[in-house]
């Protein structure tokens, strides 16, 4: 009995993998059937939507709705400004989103969506123009639009062939296909794509030392006449255990970091009757503020150091903000 309930399981187990490599064999060739149909309709629809004034909208009900919005996710993430319009809040007043400088890409495998079909009439007089992904040559919808893209496939993923699943994923490849052509077209480069993802990871990746230096009133800075009492006083209140020390033109002359203090005293001179410029570092070391967090952390620890005064031109030695090490492992940089 116990051999035969082993049996069964790897049965079961081997239909298991059998049906999953089906699944994606057959999603994998709708896919691949898509290239042989790329050509010249597919580049002016391309050309279009890098031409136009406005938005690039997704429209689509159902499965085709939810690929509808992932596309237009990644066309907003890649340089295509784009949002999701529901064809059925559409045709109840959100067709005032729609303007003439407008693109919309209409999701639709039979090409017979009654919610699509009723808003596109509107979308024909308002003037923007219409893209359509459709798995059906002989459909409305194909025929109301200015560009097309045939992604009908031989059959669905799903053994009774009814559930989306071939023609969803062949929608989001043509989708993606067309985005990564808008993306090369527009010269759209890994740090554009960090800035639309300041959240992430990529974006982390190229945040630079001015997106997060202390700057303004924020940065602790005295004179060089300034006398030790109201050094003190800067670095207490600005809270960074440092000031900078600058001339009567504004140039960044020292440093003042709390070992400075702590060694003037422990020499014992009277050391509030000193000023800044007695007890300073000269020469301190700086960063550009156009440098990336991981370029300041790397040179931190190189000089063993834990501050960086910041500066726009390498000439001009003007702090502009100041940056410790702490802000930038806050920031998520731990590495460069």
């Amino acid at each position: 009995m116990k051999k035969l309930n082993i049996d069964k399981l790897n049965s079961l187990n081997a239909e298991i993998i059998a049906t999953a490599s089906e699944v994606l064999k057959i999603e994998a060739d709708s896919i691949m059937n898509l290239i042989g149909r790329l050509d010249g309709n597919f580049q002016k629809a391309v050309d279009y939507l890098y031409n136009i004034k406005g938005k690039v909208i997704l429209t689509g009900m159902g499965k085709s709705g939810i690929i509808a919005k992932k596309i237009s996710s990644t066309l907003a993430s890649t340089g295509t400004p784009s949002f999701f319009m529901h064809p059925a809040e559409a045709s109840h007043g959100d067709l005032g989103m729609v303007s003439s400088d407008d693109a919309i890409i209409a999701l639709s495998n039979s090409g017979y969506t009654k919610e699509l079909l009723s808003i596109l009439p509107g979308i024909k007089l308002i003037g923007a123009g219409i893209i359509s992904f459709c798995g059906n040559k002989n459909s409305p919808l194909f025929e109301l639009s200015d560009y097309y893209f045939d992604v009908s496939v031989d059959k669905e993923a799903c053994p009774y062939n009814i559930a989306p699943t071939a023609s969803t994923a062949a929608q989001l490849a043509i989708g993606d296909a067309l985005a990564m052509c808008l993306l090369k077209k527009r010269n759209f480069l890994e740090e554009d794509f960090a800035r639309l993802h300041p959240g992430g990871s990529i974006g982390k990746k190229f945040l630079k030392v001015k997106d997060i230096m202390h700057k303004g009133d924020d940065i602790p800075l005295v004179k060089e006449t300034s006398m030790i009492n109201e050094t003190v006083m800067e670095m207490t209140s600005k809270r960074l255990g440092l000031t900078g020390v600058v001339d009567s033109h504004g140039n960044l002359k020292g440093i003042i970091v709390d070992g400075d203090l702590r060694r003037a005293i422990i020499s014992k001179q009277d050391v509030w009757q000193k000023t800044a410029k007695e007890i300073m570092t000269s020469n301190p070391k700086v960063i550009l503020s156009e440098a990336l967090l991981s370029t300041a952390l790397k040179k931190m620890e190189d000089l063993k150091i834990t501050s960086l005064f910041a500066i726009e031109l390498q000439d001009n030695m003007k702090p502009v903000g100041v940056i410790h090490i702490h802000d930038i492992i806050k920031a998520g940089i731990t590495s460069y």
